[in-house]
């Protein structure tokens, strides 16, 4: 049979099989070819290689019409789709097809027609044709994306009409990378709106998954369609498609790139324009909404600071169009314009707010929201309502704008000091927080972010009004403050806070615990520094101080807030009692340093440093020292066994040396923490301070010693044996610190190679020596105080032991003596009674209770004329308090005294300890 016979004969078979298709149910997305190709009503594949051989054939006299012919054909062939297992020669031939355009102009219909067939479901035989044939078909739909070149406007379209309409086909475009290719065929596209539309289309659908957003992205999607924003174009698909994009690749790729993509003048002008128009023009929903959402994006690039949004004057233009409904302006911009209370207008008023806080981060902003009265514009909203003026919105968006523009003002008033003084601003905050604490009646909506926990009160606008002065206090500007504190500030944030206590609210517990910390930083940054203000704050103050101190413990851990209302009350302690000696005494009047130690015992580190550096500073009140030896805690827990405790688990933290009796390790370095160890010494500039300085403050080691120094180390009540190993350490941290510190100086000057004099190195070395020498003479003591309450702890054994003892024969002989009344006795009333105390008292110790009567005197047998002997019983209780750990007094080791006193190195003799007299052991 020949060729031309062959192909014939497969065209009839082939049509036969097509005809009986025609009626068959909708193919799947991805549909499976069965072995009884009848039943699946699909042809089987032409010989596509031969077809590919044709194609490449040239120079042949009527090759054209036989080309044309056999692609004809193979459309005709797969009109149901296109299988997986032929995709690769099928886009082989689509291929060869669109190299012949440019010179035979009749393959562009071939073409356009096999390109058709990409827009059905493609078919598989197995299921797993997919997995197999992944790579061609990504491939396969990437050359789609080259096609794009070719000048052909009908081909063009075809190639966007539904080339990737199922989830199969976007994952191959995803690995044969479609988006890219797409991307870069915009720019072929200038003045040809039809195909950009189109293409356009194809990226907006393509911009839903990840993978492709990322492609995109690399091939810079953004700017090449931010820069064509305002082409020509009556549909307007343009500039929706391009904004949906544009939101897509800042939420499904790096958004970062994405912004750094579009912060040049020409996307930014574009942007500018865009919106402008919109802002100007738009009065249809569709319009506003993407305005909006122009708006959006303009805001997202505003964080850059490099975005040149000044240069291009963006920021002006949204500093105007944000203001311009509460400042009158005469700009042509704006001129005749008004917002209405539409959802739109209502959420573009929201988004310049928001544009505002974003745009003022950069400092060369701060002209043009001078320039723009910014500060008059938001304090029109910081006001109780007004009931007869007519607003424009409702009083739900009007709550909303309120809060809105507070909060705004938060950002914007401490850069803007000058302007927020000349606008009475404090004078304004302060009558707006009167209001709100007032008993008038105001319905709040509480239905917005800045609304939350405010529903049906005035929370919310407090909660805002003291953000804002609290953002000015802490600007530490000496005007603003003057004027808060001469307007009676100091007053009203107390009265606030009483106000607050004196009507517990559970159900807006966290904004309630919010509006009180914010009050004592205020009134701490208030009163910082400064005694007459300190004195104003005065026992009102110390007294809400004290409410917040006694807070359950529990609700620390409740995630409401204690834990940033207590950090706001020990820093009004620090700013606002400490240095005013009437407030310092009225605190400890009302047991303060009690409660003060009851928040340290609680042993939560982050309170730990800061409440001891407010004790540092008490104990310079004489009266401080009482108070403190005078707490106790659970268990009989002394304040300074508490400090003693903090030592030693902060040294663990740090990773100090110590034996598991605590003793020193290394008396060369014996306050090293594992990360000194780690970091190398190396040479620094003398303004700089080192490893070892920085330390101090690093961590509360110094703190306690300060403390530990201030309540006399050698007084010190209810100390552990334990406590004593420790308090070796403590009190001569400062002669370890001022060694770690010359080793520090030494070293520095072995790495630059330095020489020192004679004098000089024998000095140092007499240095180093003598901070070892400390180190040893610690040590030395340490080894005999734990010597010494071992040997303790074995003579109060024996003791308690041998009183036990004498306690057995002491009721041996009062049991014969009881027995000797009772056989002398012969009244039976007598008889009978006594028999009946003998009888309690057994049942009494068969339970292990002394009886009440176990000790009998002669009062406690009545009628008896006969004088009973006493017996000298002795209970044993639990064990001695002075065996387990508690205070010391009657040991060897309290009456040790520790040389504490630093200076020069002292010998420590060795005292041989006897029962008695008890010494001292000399310093």
């Amino acid at each position: 049979m020949g060729t031309e016979e062959a192909a014939a004969t497969a065209e009839a078979r082939e049509s036969g099989i097509r005809n009986k298709s025609s009626s068959s149910s909708q193919i799947p997305v991805v549909g499976v070819v069965t072995e009884d190709d009848e039943a699946q009503g699909v042809f089987k594949p032409m010989d596509l290689n031969r077809v590919i051989r044709l194609l490449e054939e040239t120079d042949k006299d009527g090759l054209e019409e036989k080309q044309l012919k056999f692609v004809k054909k193979l459309v005709q062939c797969f009109q149901n789709g296109l299988p997986l297992r032929d995709l690769a020669q099928i886009f082989k031939i689509l291929n060869l097809c669109a190299g012949k355009i440019k010179n035979q102009p009749r393959f562009v219909e071939s073409a356009y027609d096999i390109i058709k067939l990409c827009g059905l479901p493609f078919l598989k035989k197995k299921v797993s044709d997919e997995i197999t044939y992944a790579e061609d078909t990504a491939n396969s739909i990437a050359l789609l994306g080259d096609l794009m070149k070719i000048p052909s406007s009908e081909l063009r379209i075809q190639i966007c009409y539904q080339q990737a309409s199922s989830s199969y086909k976007i994952q191959m475009a995803e690995v044969g990378g479609l988006a890219k290719t797409m991307v870069q065929s915009i720019t072929l596209l200038e003045n040809q709106l039809v195909e950009k539309l189109w293409v356009l289309k194809v990226l907006q659908h393509l911009s839903t998954s990840e993978v492709n957003c990322t492609i995109m992205m690399k091939a810079q999607a953004a700017s090449r369609i931010c820069t064509h924003l305002n082409d020509p174009d009556p549909s307007g698909q343009l500039l929706f498609r391009s904004s949906e994009i544009l939101w897509n690749l800042l939420e499904k790729s790096s958004k970062e790139e994405v912004i750094q993509q579009l912060s040049n003048l020409e996307c930014l002008l574009a942007l500018k324009e865009v919106f402008t128009n919109l802002f100007m023009r738009g009065f249809s929903h569709y319009d506003r909404q993407l305005r909006n959402d122009i708006l959006v994006i303009t805001t997202i690039i505003a964080q850059n600071p490099e975005a040149p949004m000044i240069e291009c004057g963006f920021t002006k233009d949204l500093i105007l169009f944000a203001t311009f409904n509460e400042v009158k302006s005469q700009n042509l911009l704006v001129k005749g314009l008004k917002l209405s209370n539409s959802y739109e207008d209502f959420e573009l008023k929201k988004l310049l707010f928001n544009v505002i806080v974003i745009l003022c981060k950069d400092l060369p902003t701060v002209q043009l929201l001078i320039d723009g009265k910014v500060i008059l514009a938001l304090f029109t909203y910081v006001k109780k309502p007004e009931k007869q003026k007519i607003m424009d919105w409702s009083a739900a968006q009007h709550e909303e704008l309120q809060l809105h523009a507070i909060a705004t003002l938060s950002s914007v008033a401490p850069l803007l000091i000058e302007e927020y003084m000349s606008c009475q601003g404090n004078a304004r905050v302060l009558a707006f927080l009167e209001w709100c604490e007032s008993e008038d009646l105001f319905f709040s909506h509480g239905n917005s972010f800045h609304g939350t926990g405010g529903r049906g009160n005035k929370f919310a606008q407090m909660r805002y009004s003291l953000r804002l002065l609290r953002a000015m206090v802490y600007l530490e500007d000496e005007t603003v403050n003057t004027d808060l504190c001469e307007k009676g500030t100091i007053q009203q944030m107390i009265g606030i806070f009483k106000n607050i206590i004196s009507k517990p609210n559970e159900k807006e517990e966290a904004i309630v615990l919010e509006i009180q910390s914010d009050i004592l930083l205020i009134l701490s940054g208030l009163c910082e520094n400064h005694i007459q203000r300190k004195e104003i704050f005065g026992t009102e103050g110390v007294d809400i101080v004290l409410h917040v101190m006694k807070t359950d413990p529990r609700k620390l851990q409740s995630g409401l807030g204690y834990n940033v209302l207590l950090f706001s009350t020990l820093d009004s302690i620090w700013c606002c009692i400490l240095g005013c000696y009437p407030s310092e005494d009225y605190f400890l009047e009302k047991e303060g340093i009690f409660l003060l130690l009851d928040v340290l015992a609680l042993n939560q580190k982050k309170f730990c440093n800061l409440i001891l550096g407010i004790m540092v500073e008490f104990c310079d009140n004489p009266k401080t020292a009482a108070h403190v030896n005078a707490w106790q805690g659970k268990k009989d827990q002394t304040a300074a066994s508490l400090l003693i405790k903090l030592w030693r688990k902060e040294e663990k933290e740090l990773g100090v040396k110590r034996d598991k009796k605590g003793k020193i390790i290394d008396t060369k370095k014996p306050l090293l923490t594992s990360f000194q160890e780690e970091q190398k010494i190396i040479p620094l500039p003398a303004n700089c301070p080192s490893i070892a300085v920085m330390d101090v403050s690093e961590n509360i080691r110094a703190k306690i010693y300060a403390i530990l120094g201030k309540l006399d180390f050698e007084n010190l009540p209810g100390l552990s044996a334990e406590d004593f190993v420790t308090l070796c350490i403590i009190h001569r941290y400062l002669d370890f610190k001022i060694g770690e510190i010359w080793n520090e100086i030494y070293e520095e000057i072995k790495l630059e190679k330095l020489r020192p004099v004679t004098t000089d190195k024998k000095a140092l070395e007499a240095i180093t020596t003598a901070s070892e020498n400390v180190g040893k003479m610690v040590a030395f003591l340490q080894s005999e105080i734990i010597e010494s309450q071992a040997r303790q702890d074995v003579q109060n054994e024996q003791k308690v032991y041998a009183k036990i003892q004498a306690t057995h024969k002491q009721r041996e002989l009062a049991n014969k003596s009881w027995e000797n009344f009772l056989a002398r006795t012969s009244n039976a009333k007598t008889l009978k009674k006594a028999k009946r105390l003998q009888e309690k008292a057994i049942e009494a110790s068969r339970y292990h209770k002394r009886p009440q009567n176990a000790v009998f005197h002669q009062t406690d047998i009545k009628g008896l004329n006969t004088t009973v002997p006493t017996g000298g019983v002795v209970t044993v209780e639990s064990t001695p308090a002075r065996l387990v750990g508690g205070p010391l007094a009657d040991t060897d080791i309290a009456l040790k005294k520790l040389p504490i006193r630093g200076g020069a190195l002292q010998r420590v003799k060795a005292v041989e300890i006897v029962d008695a007299p008890k010494k001292s052991i000399p310093t």
